[in-house]
């Protein structure tokens, strides 16, 4: 009896043996794991060699539009009058995809918050955001001409004045939805709101009916190009001189259009264009 007492402790005792090494092993595997990689990483940038041709011409045209819609944006681009041959597929697919929509709501949410904090502070110290006034810019902000570049190209044609005037005469220019809701809820906080347009005074009636019929009311002031004063053509011309404004840019289309920037007397306003 004592000796198979013995033996079942000396297998009882190798196999907690075992179940112990097993356990360091997978210790040091998962401290592996974990070492911390060295300080400064230095990473290797892709070489040109390797950049280029790897995913085919597709894939090469692809990368290099979203590149030149990305520098157009953000006007690092020397003066253009039409997208590039090559990059007219890209800019169709964004302007008709999920990502341009995304990009909208995005621009949207982030003046919404502003919008909320702005009323919140003014509510705080017993003031009203009557006082302030938020700036709209009217084409490719509360109304999309999509339709419009539908047939011209996505941008890919110059821009024609005459035909976008016609364009524009028929009044059926729909509403950015995300842009419609932060217009009513900017109206609801009390904010004065300003639209502003690169459209000639001619052009207003059809503009205003165009804007309450996709369901934009009750704004403070509607200012078009006016001949008899100065014009201010572009965003960069216009120099902004409010102190406390913040500046939201949705996402443009594929054309260079007239841009008006007029600063307005404010505590605390939002410029979104």
């Amino acid at each position: 009896m004592a000796r198979h007492l013995l033996l079942l402790v000396g297998l009882l005792l190798a196999v907690a043996g075992a179940a112990a090494a097993s356990e360091a092993e997978r210790a040091s595997e998962e401290a592996a794991q974990h070492v911390l990689l060295p300080r400064p990483l230095v990473l290797e940038l892709p070489t040109e060699e390797r950049c280029v041709g790897e995913g085919g011409a597709d894939e090469d045209a692809e990368l290099r539009c979203a590149s030149w819609r990305m520098a157009a944006e953000a006007n690092n681009l020397a003066p253009w009058t039409a997208v590039p041959e090559d990059c007219a597929p890209h800019v169709r697919r964004y302007l008709t995809g999920p990502a341009y929509r995304s990009d909208l709501d995005l621009v949207a949410r982030e003046a919404s918050a502003y919008a909320r904090a702005a009323a919140a502070d003014s509510a705080a110290v017993g003031a009203t955001s009557d006082s302030d006034a938020w700036v709209f810019d009217v084409d490719e902000t509360l109304l999309s001409n999509l339709p419009y570049y539908a047939e011209h190209g996505y941008g890919l044609e110059l821009f024609d004045h005459r035909e976008f005037d016609k364009w524009v005469e028929k009044g059926e220019a729909p509403a950015i939805p995300s842009s419609l809701t932060l217009y009513r809820e900017v109206r609801d906080l009390g904010f004065k709101t300003f639209l502003l347009t690169g459209r000639s005074e001619g052009h207003e009636a059809v503009t205003v009916d165009n804007l309450k019929r996709e369901g934009f009311h009750e704004w403070d002031k509607l200012i078009l190009r006016c001949y008899r004063g100065a014009v201010y053509d572009q965003w960069f011309s216009h120099k902004l001189e409010c102190l406390s404004c913040q500046i939201q840019r949705v996402p443009q289309k594929c054309h260079c259009t007239l841009r008006y920037r007029q600063c307005f007397s404010c505590s605390s306003c939002l410029y979104q264009y």
